[in-house]
Order: C-alpha cells, then structure tokens, then sequence
C-alpha cells in the first residue's frame, strides 16, 4: 500500500508529464517510501509509467541488470541503448526526453544539465577570473553545483594558472546552503551572498564571484521569465546595453569564424545575379542549377543556399532553400531551381515594392492567367487573401517533359514592415502554420523555399522561428532551445541570417507567444480531467489536416482529451539482456 505522499509524488510526475512531455519524455525523482531510491516516471503515448531505481550504496541498478556509479550515467545509457528497457510482455520503454521541470531561477548564469566537464571547458576557454555559474547536480539529483573560475593553488611568486572550483549547493526543505552555515530561499540570494562575500577553500584559495558567465539555453516552459530577464531596464550600475542588445552583439561577435568561401558568387559572369554584390552564397551549401549549359560559364549559379536541419533540431531531417528575391534576369533560373528540387511551398516574406523600391520582381502571373519562364510553364490557379498574407494556388508544368503538373503553394505574406518587424508575433505564427500543414500534406515534398528581398533578415527569422517550435512540438514544453546557437547553425549555411536586433528580440516573442498559446491549451485540458481518480492520463491525438488542399485562414482542429488507467510501477517488470541480467530476462 503507498502512502499518501507516495501517491502525490507519482501523482505530480503524472500532471508534469502528461500536460509538458511528449512520448518518450521522463523524470527521476527521489523515492518516499526508499529515501535513497528513485523512481523513473516515463511518458508512453497517454500513460505514465513508472520504474523504480535502486541505490544500494554502491551503485543504482533497476533491481538487476547493469550497475551504475551514477544516476545520471544509468538514465544516459538506457537513453543511448534504445530496446534494452522492456516491460514483462516485450513492449519497449523508449527514454528520448529529460523532463527537467521548470528552472529555479531566471538567472542567466543558471545552465540547467550541462556537466561538469562542459562547465570546465565553458569556463577556461571563455570565462575571466571570477567568472562562475551555476549548474544542476549530475550526481545527486536535485542538488546544484556552483562551478567558478579561480587561481591554482600555487607557491608563492610562481606563475598562477586557474583552474574551476566546483561548490556543492545542497537544496533540501525548500532552501539552499554549501554546507554548514547560512541557508537561502533562492539560489539567487545564495549567489549575491557570495559575490559580495568571497568563500575559501580548505585549501585557502579565495573564491571570488566576480561576473556570472551567462548561458543562452533556455527551458522552454520558462522562456517568459527569461524574456523578462533580458528585457530589465539597466540601472546606473550596470552597462548601458544589455539583454537582447548584449546577447545580439555576442552573437555577432561569432560571424569572424564563419567565413566560409563564396568563391563562385564573386565569379564575373555570376556578379549581376545577385541583387546585392556582397551578399553571396556560401560555396559549401550553395544550390546547384543542373541540366544547364555546360559550355555557358555560371550557368548552374543561383544565389540560394539549402538550410539542412538536423540532429537535435528536427527528428527527421527538414531542407529550407534561402535565397533572395527574383531580379528580371534570375526568374528563370528561380522556377528552375523549383521545379529541380520539388518545391511545393514557396514563401514571400515581401511585397514587391517597398518604400519605392523594388524588393522583388513578379515571378507569378495573374489569377487565371499563364507565363512560360524558360522551359517551366506557371498557371495561377487561384488566388485567397487572408489577413497577413495571400495563399496562391500554382499550377507548374516542364513543357518538354511527359509529367504531370505540379501544385505549388505560394505563400506571400505582406505585413512584415521593411527595416522592421511585425508589432506582433501570433500573425508570424498563424502563418507558419499554415505553411507546415501545406508542406506535410504532400508526400515527398522538397525543400521549402524561402525569400525576402535579400534572402537572410526576414528570411533567416521566419526559418530560425519554424526551428524552433519544431524542436517544441517534438519535445514537450520542457525542451532546452537556444535562439542563438540555432541561429549560428543556420548561419553556417548562409551569411547574415537574422540581421538585426530587433528581428532577434521577434524570435523570442514569436516562441513565448507559442509556448503560452500550448501552455493554455495544456492546462485547460488538464483542468477537464476526472479529478477523483488517482491516476487519469490525457491522450494528445497528433495533429493532422483535415483536408489536403490548404485553406488561407485556417485553423488547426484542437485535440481531444481521453482517459485510460495508468500503469503502476509495481505491476512492472523491467527486461534487459541476459549479459546484463539473470537467467528469465529477454535479450
């Protein structure tokens, strides 16, 4: 029989997971009823389950199988070794996402999981004397690490090199301590203790606190404490720019290391196809125009770069193609490019003329009229204005091929201020949507295509805000993002990208805007559930169009809620291979 703390620990794991995790989402929290112990709550689809961890003082174990020094070494290896965990029928426990919870502080010298030996190398290859920050505990959970950057301990008169101080932080009933003496509410009362007074080590090495090294992660669920962060107005103390200026500044301070060769841009038969001389494309992830003159220099060229995202971006890999706006002698190597890479969304993020110049030349007809571009014919089908932007309906043919023609959807959106950006963000996010719902309904699409006039301010922005909330959708409102090192990544792949500050602060909105939009919708369905029962999960149906053919305006059908009874971890029982295990486990 649990206790009533047991059952309103498992209870709180359920609420976190089911309203901020995805599948595969998990937790480990200390167990109640073992104090040393921990339980490891999992979300599979529209249940919770839950899996004890045994600590015997020597190693943590799930009560057989492979030992462990550490907790976090045991949640990184059934992480890494997908199919090892297994419930007594076979089925698979898959562990993908660390449900962190919410930050405990908005601080931006807090760095939530990074480890040890990254905090190290953060801090010596970019930190100053005193330069510290706070991390969460790797090896006791719940725990935190204050890790500063000091002196060696050294003889007298020799050279001093410096070297990372890690200080335990100790959270327990609510309060924070480094053990013995003083207690705090908040870690950030226990950090302005120690800046302004230093600590000393046994060995008597003086820790000083001088200036927090900031991070740039982000716990989604708390991007608006850190947008509120970054948006406090400097006092008379501190620098006169900070925030959003600072961390744009940092970031732009990184484009020294990204110059990579744009070699075939500057070629002379290439200068006059791009609308600005020295925005060029990078050679390494430039498109290439094929089935082309091979004897016309420059005839496979087109200032376009594809934007890959992968790895930790997408779960599967999703292609952008950046490039600039049509200019009269490029509107044919443009429907080239499209018709070669099975384009079948296209996005304008600029009207054709704007403040009396020309941002764009006209590469589609009139409604119900057709123009041949080379050998692509283009029809236009139809023509819906929504609010923000209009939705074309393209019909594209190759004229010397027996294809079939092919639907394009072009997208222009037009209240996106020249040398500025939306007053606000849920239009951006209206859009996009509907982009995404346009892109998935067709099987084997190609790369998005996407302009402005330039291809890298409007265009970098409204690709890096697509990043991110894919990462959110994929991973439950309890993701870390980072804004700038997603637009680092992008950057890689085409010069500028995100041009100013003011399109970088667009992109924090954009996201907190997103995150409170779910966060509502989560908790609302949350709030609709039995309350009676012990356990009660809500099933999230993926979201799918309703029809194949996008509607301007339309909005996205809301999900539905479902109970089903959850599963206990005592009617578990945990398989992994006989190497690992005893006798009667699977392989």
């Amino acid at each position: 029989m649990k206790s009533r703390m047991e059952r309103s620990c498992i209870t709180n794991a359920e609420q976190l997971l089911l309203t901020r995790g995805v599948h595969g989402s998990f937790l480990a929290r200390p167990s109640k009823s073992n104090p040393g112990d921990f339980t490891l709550s999992v979300k599979r689809h529209s249940e919770v389950t839950h899996i004890k961890i045994q600590n015997s003082g020597d190693y943590y174990d799930l009560y057989g199988g492979e030992k462990f020094a550490t907790l976090a070494e045991l949640i990184q290896y059934y992480t890494e070794q997908q199919g090892l965990l297994r419930e007594k029928n076979g089925n698979v426990i898959e562990l993908k996402y660390p449900l962190n919870c919410k930050d405990p502080t908005s601080e931006r010298w807090y760095h939530g999981q990074v480890s040890g030996k990254d905090a190290e190398k953060l801090l010596t290859e970019k930190g100053k004397l005193g330069s510290f920050l706070v991390r969460e505990s790797q090896s006791k959970p719940g725990d935190f690490v204050l890790s500063v950057l000091t002196h060696e301990e050294k003889p007298e008169n020799a050279d001093r090199r410096t070297k990372v101080t890690h200080v335990m932080i100790h959270h327990q009933d609510g309060k924070y301590d480094v053990g013995g003496g003083e207690t705090f509410d908040t870690l950030s009362d226990l950090v302005e203790q120690y800046k302004k007074n230093p600590m000393v080590e046994k060995s008597g090495i003086v820790v000083h606190l001088r200036q927090p090294f900031n991070t740039t992660r982000i716990n989604a669920a708390n991007i608006e404490n850190r947008v509120r962060e970054l948006n406090k107005v400097a006092d008379s103390s501190e620098k006169p720019k900070q925030g959003f200026w600072e961390e744009f500044e940092m970031l732009q301070q990184q484009e020294c290391k990204l110059l990579y060769p744009r070699k075939e841009g500057q070629r002379p038969e290439n200068k006059g196809k791009n609308r600005y001389k020295n925005i060029l494309p990078f050679d390494t992830t430039r498109v290439e125009l094929k089935e082309v003159d091979l004897d016309m220099p420059g005839s496979d060229y087109i200032n376009a770069n594809y934007i890959r995202v992968s790895g930790r971006y997408a779960a599967e890999s999703k292609v952008f193609i950046a490039t600039q706006g049509c200019m009269q002698n490029t509107v044919i190597d443009f429907w080239k490019m499209v018709y070669q890479e099975n384009t079948h969304v296209i996005v304008m993020t600029t009207k054709e003329m704007e403040r009396g110049r020309n941002k764009c030349v006209r590469y589609w007809p009139d409604s119900d009229s057709t123009m041949d571009f080379g050998r692509i014919s283009v029809k236009n089908i139809e023509e819906q204005n929504a609010q923000d932007y209009v939705l074309r309906e393209l019909e594209v043919l190759c004229v010397d091929r027996s294809e079939p023609p092919r639907t394009i959807w072009h997208y222009q959106y037009l209240s996106w201020p020249d040398h500025g950006v939306p007053s606000e963000s849920g239009g951006v996010l209206s859009f996009l949507e509907q982009i995404n719902q346009a892109q998935n309904a067709i099987p084997g699409a190609g790369p998005i295509v996407v302009h402005c006039s330039a291809g890298i301010g409007r265009t970098g922005t409204i690709i890096v805000i697509d990043i991110l909330i894919d990462i959110i959708n994929r991973q439950g409102l309890d993701c870390d993002i980072d804004i700038p090192k997603t637009i680092q990544m992008v950057r890689r792949q085409r010069s500028g990208m995100v041009q100013t500050e003011a399109q970088y602060k667009f992109i924090y909105m954009a996201v907190q805007q997103y995150i409170n939009k779910i966060q509502k919708r989560l908790d609302k369905e949350q709030r609709s559930k039995v309350k009676e029962r012990e356990y009660s999960n809500i099933k999230y149906p993926p979201l799918t169009n309703a029809k194949q053919k996008p509607n301007a305006g339309s909005s996205r059908a809301s999900s539905s809620t479902k109970e089903d009874p959850a599963a206990v971890y005592e009617n578990l029982n945990i398989k992994t291979p006989k190497t690992y295990g005893s006798s009667n486990t699977r392989r």
